[in-house]
């Protein structure tokens, strides 16, 4: 009995677990909401038709750097934080911005390239925007559980992508433009959600209501 308690009282107490290191990550949302904002307005100007189309390729670095790499960073930090719905929005869009960077850059010129006509290149760029109208009607399901600000962001992304479709597959293009302006509302709404998260954590005390929902 005296060597048994001995043993026992000579066993080491147990490490205590690492404490979390979460907390030191400062919140990538603000960047993921701002790099999607800029880069959705600068296209929306464009679907719009209020900036010549001449000017069109300066999306592509947007698209590469800030809507693509800098989101799609801020999704995979949003793992690190445990918040599963942000990192799933900010790297599949900050994907998104990759891969629609990389579809303008190479695959339209290589389906022209190929004798693939205007409308079929439209129909391809349509079922693209389909998927992504698909993934964030249910995303934006999901944000009726976060604040209203993001609920705006979701919607009103929706409607653009809906829109910028069905102008494609239909040949409408009067209605792509109905959905660039969309687009640019989405955008001055996700401005906003960064602003307020940025202004609200940087002075302590909310400044600008975002309306949380859960």
């Amino acid at each position: 009995m005296s060597s048994t308690t001995e043993e026992r009282t000579a066993r080491p107490a147990p490490s205590p677990a690492p404490a979390d290191s979460t907390p030191s990550f400062a919140d990538p949302g603000p960047l993921g909401l701002a790099a999607f904002a800029l880069t959705t307005f600068t296209l929306s100007l464009f679907n719009a038709g209020l900036a010549p189309e001449a000017l069109e390729p300066l999306v592509l670095p947007l698209a590469l750097f800030y809507g693509g790499l800098a989101q799609f960073l801020a999704g995979m930090w949003e793992f690190r934080k445990a918040n599963t719905f942000g990192a799933t929005a900010f790297a599949s869009y900050g994907a998104f911005w990759l891969a629609f960077a990389a579809y303008v850059q190479f695959i339209e010129p290589q389906m022209e390239a190929s004798g693939v006509t205007e409308a079929q290149v439209k129909t391809a760029t349509g079922i693209f925007l389909v998927g992504w109208a698909i993934f964030t009607l249910y995303m934006l399901f999901a944000s009726l559980r976060t604040t209203g600000a993001l609920v705006g962001v979701f919607a009103t992304l929706f409607l653009t992508f809906a829109l910028l479709a069905a102008g494609d597959l239909t040949g409408v293009d009067g209605i792509a433009t109905v959905g660039g302006f969309v687009g640019l509302l989405s955008a001055l709404i996700a401005w906003y959600a960064s602003a307020a998260v940025v202004t609200n954590a940087t002075w302590g005390r909310t400044v600008l209501p975002v309306g949380p929902r859960s």
